[in-house]
């Protein structure tokens, strides 16, 4: 405790460090506000009541999540920054069958700066397109629309969406340039914290008297989140040497330099989980208003998201996602390359097409077990609710919100170690196996 008290106290007295935490802070209570302000005319009563059925499908669910709450509030960031996310995954996709998106992409710092103009502006038709549907399909069932709604309602409400989700992009970007963290990732796990006390708390209700239970509950939590952490921290280091060089007027060879190249187990983060999840939804979205006999066999299979059909076919999905997000994230060709024009190869393997393969051979030996992982984190809220735990206590113990609360957290403390360690204090995690700290030996991946 002596030790953590210190640690923070270093914290602050590093005055960079404290204004960025400050404004970090500052601008996630301004998002956190935001999520509560309520659209114009909008039935907020009729709202409420509605959303106290439960009867939310796990799209909602998931989306109201990541807007803590700003969804199912019908805040004016409602959307929050799912739209935004979606076009940078859109862009991410583009730039490897675009030819002129792969050019902006190694154009360097300008190259990325288009880019982010080109998110921007897909962000706001994507934000365009699903305002309407979102006022029509969740507020409008939810008979919350105003009685006298007309078409300047209908234009007022969708450009005071895009603007709020649009706001709250420009929040996560602020966050990131002049806070600490990654803005965008830290604005979606505030919004999954903020719900954890509410639902730990219907949790305790519902067990009642049964301290036993809500024990046995919270180490198995802490056990997933230990596992969780470990997979995210997870990398195959390659051993890789430098070539040797002259040094000096005496022409004395100076050994190459022994470093390594790190491949993460779980290299497409949880991107697989977020692409399954979308594909098992669109046809329940396609078949909820039909009658007939193969829409109805759609919503009893992939309807249920706790029925054993739906969760074994979200884990195959996973599994192939995996595979192919990690083909886009990891490209062995062009680290083979880069790493000979650098003077880099690995002991016993030729530069060139034989570093590629055998980069290549090693990422899909460890990505198998990496999408196992994630496929059993994806059904781990099943398995929870299957042991007598609660709706939203559940979402916790597994899926995509345990996996983006992990990472962000992670990144965080890593940048504050950084700073604390760039002045010589002792950093948050002293004598921890968390990769906070890199190794001097120890590259980035190329």
């Amino acid at each position: 405790m002596n030790k953590f008290i210190q640690n923070i106290k270093n914290i602050w007295k590093v005055e960079e460090l404290r204004k960025r935490i400050i404004l970090t802070l500052s601008l996630i209570l301004v998002y956190r506000i935001g999520s509560f302000v309520i659209l114009p005319g909008v039935n907020y009563d009729a709202l409420a009541a509605a959303n106290a059925k439960g009867d939310s499908n796990a799209l909602e669910t998931l989306l109201s999540l990541f807007s803590g709450g700003g969804f199912s509030n019908a805040s004016i960031m409602a959307l929050g920054i799912m739209p935004y996310i979606s076009a940078s995954i859109i862009m991410q996709l583009l730039g490897m069958a675009v030819p002129a998106v792969q050019k902006m992409q190694n154009e360097g710092e300008s190259g990325r700066k288009r880019i982010n103009n080109y998110t921007r502006i897909l962000t706001i038709i994507i934000c365009a397109l699903q305002a309407p549907s979102y006022l029509t399909l969740w507020v409008g069932n939810k008979n919350a629309l105003p009685v006298d709604v007309d078409t300047l309602w209908w234009v007022q409400s969708t450009v005071v969406m895009v603007a709020g989700s649009m706001f709250a992009v420009w929040l996560g970007e602020r966050i990131t340039d002049k806070g600490i963290g990654n803005g965008i990732s830290l604005l979606i796990t505030v919004g999954i914290l903020s719900r954890l006390p509410q639902a730990f708390f219907a949790e305790l209700g519902f067990s009642g008297d049964n301290l036993i239970k809500i024990i046995l509950e919270l180490v198995a939590l802490m056990l997933i989140i230990l596992g969780t952490i470990l997979i995210v921290q997870g990398v195959r280091k390659i051993p890789m040497n430098t070539a040797k060089r002259i040094a000096g007027a005496r022409g004395a060879d100076a050994q190459g330099a022994r470093s390594y190249l790190p491949i993460k187990v779980n290299a497409s983060g949880v991107m697989p989980i977020i692409f399954a999840q979308a594909i098992m939804t669109i046809p329940v979205m396609i078949f909820a208003s039909s009658a007939a006999d193969g829409g109805g066999f759609i919503q009893r299979t992939l309807g249920d998201i706790y029925g054993v059909s739906y969760n074994v076919l979200l884990a195959v999905l996973i599994i192939v996602f995996t595979f192919f997000y990690t083909a886009i994230m990891i490209n062995p060709r062009k680290m083979a390359d880069d790493m000979k024009r650098n003077g880099g190869f690995i002991p016993g393997i030729r530069p060139g097409e034989e570093t590629a393969d055998y980069i290549d051979t090693l990422v899909s030996r460890i990505t198998f077990p990496g999408s196992l992982f994630l496929a059993l984190i994806a059904i781990l809220p099943s398995i929870a609710h299957a042991a007598g735990i609660t709706s939203g206590f559940e979402m916790f113990f597994g899926g995509t919100s345990l996996l983006i609360m992990v990472g962000v957290v992670l990144d965080t403390l890593q940048q504050i170690e950084t700073y604390l360690l760039n002045r010589h204090m002792d950093g948050l995690m002293e004598g921890s196996r968390v990769r906070g700290r890199r190794s001097p030996n120890e590259l980035p991946v190329i």
